[in-house]
């Protein structure tokens, strides 16, 4: 293993200089280090998805990813999509949907619906199972899932429509 150097990563748009190995694995650094415990350890070869981040508005397996790669990106983890006083469309849909049952897989699951739902603003079903595909869930909530998902874009639709209509600066408001 390679001596440590001096790291700076952008983690849920903060900066946090660190001290670690290049190729330590990302996921390492964010619970032990930045003590972000939204993605968990599950299998360890980036098969289970429990460890899924968004680097740069991508999926990304932070067990396999060498801290390397992270370096110069923006990296999200499931804390820095919302808290409990705003949780994120996708964060209210799950929690809503009761879609969590152990909670291992939802860190994984809440981050892939994520990424889709900036791609794909309205999926269909098909799509929101092709964004899953490689979410691994033993608890058998597929279901809740799935309906967290879509109702995850409800939510989001109705968060834009107050924004625009809130906005006194729109295009269809009356001059100031």
């Amino acid at each position: 293993m390679a001596l440590p150097d001096d790291l700076t990563l952008t983690v849920n748009g903060r900066e946090h200089r660190l001290r670690a190995a290049p190729q330590t694995p990302l996921l390492y650094l964010l619970r032990n280090d930045l003590a972000l415990n939204g993605p968990k350890y599950g299998c360890g070869l980036g098969e289970c998805g429990a460890c899924t981040v968004l680097v740069d508005g991508r999926v990304a397996r932070s067990c396999v990813l060498p801290t390397r790669v992270a370096l110069g990106r923006r990296v999200t983890t499931l804390e820095g999509l919302g808290d409990r006083q705003q949780p994120s469309a996708v964060q209210q849909a799950f929690i809503e949907a009761q879609a969590a049952q152990c909670g291992y897989c939802i860190n994984g699951m809440i981050i892939a619906v994520t990424a889709l739902l900036e791609q794909d603003p309205d999926p269909s079903e098909t799509t929101i199972k092709r964004a899953l595909r490689h979410q691994l869930c033993r608890c058998g909530a597929h279901v809740e899932i799935i309906q967290a998902a879509r109702r995850a874009a409800e939510i989001a639709r109705a968060r834009r429509i107050e924004v625009h209509e809130a906005d006194p600066l729109d295009a269809r408001s009356p001059s100031l």
